[in-house]
């Protein structure tokens, strides 16, 4: 079995579980059977294209969702002329970035990809994919490209959305000074879906996170945000562990 095969197989298992979905309710789902299903899941036997565009539909992701795939060594820090020797958040070259939406009850996940801008050494430019969810239950993905601005306490990203340019947003996220795999930011700019002013707490990662109930707790705003909140008239988010 191909590291590949065993990676799609995770990223299966993952997502239903996320859904909480069994075994049996994919395989019903798709028309296979659960063993079936299995060997997909444990990197046993390939998943046909056609099949799994099936299974993204039902687990409501998309297909690079399931896919997208880097060796672990591409996910190691490196040295990236520039960004120094810092934290890992400075010199990674890939990103995972969560948040839960209210509004869908349902915690949305994307890739943030980070790379040199051509031409210019120092100045880096970054792509951002996240899967959404229609009110159909038809799955999508939204594609922001944007520049990335590097500081010894913060990563600054502005994104433009490529299907709506009216749509850009900021994400900050903290520099941790202890070393761990994720941190905390802040994402703000217009909903796409409205076109309304929004912010969102959101986590980014250095590695995939399994969407656990733990998992979404931490994306919530506790009653301690929502009173400081009210105390000061503006929206912060501490770098804290959880």
């Amino acid at each position: 079995m191909s590291e590949f095969t065993c990676y799609v197989g995770e990223q299966i298992r993952r997502y239903r579980k996320a859904g909480n979905m069994t075994l049996q309710d994919l395989a019903d789902a798709i028309h296979k059977s659960r063993a079936t299903i299995c060997k997909y899941e444990n990197g046993e036997i390939s998943v046909d294209v056609e099949t799994l565009y099936e299974i993204s539909q039902v687990l409501q992701v998309s297909i690079s969702q399931l896919t997208t795939y880097l060796p672990e060594s591409g996910n190691e820090p490196v040295s990236i002329p520039g960004r120094g020797q810092k934290s890992p958040f400075f010199q990674a070259q890939r990103l995972y970035f969560y948040f839960y939406d209210g509004r869908s009850q349902r915690t949305k996940d994307g890739v943030i990809d980070i790379y040199e801008k051509r031409g210019e050494t120092g100045k880096y430019e970054a792509t951002l994919t996240i899967c959404t969810v229609s009110a159909n239950g038809r799955s999508s993905e939204i594609f922001y490209t944007g520049r990335v601005v590097y500081s010894d306490m913060l990563i600054r990203f502005s994104f433009v959305n490529q299907y709506n340019p009216l749509e850009e947003d900021l994400l900050y996220i903290f520099n941790p000074l202890e070393r761990r795999d994720y941190t905390m930011g802040l994402l703000c700019g217009i909903s796409s879906a409205d076109l309304m002013p929004c912010a969102y707490k959101c986590m980014v990662t250095l590695k995939p996170q399994e969407h656990s109930e733990r998992f979404r707790s931490q994306l919530l705003f506790t009653k301690k945000d929502l009173k400081r909140l009210e105390q000061l008239n503006m929206l912060l988010v501490d770098n804290i562990e959880q």
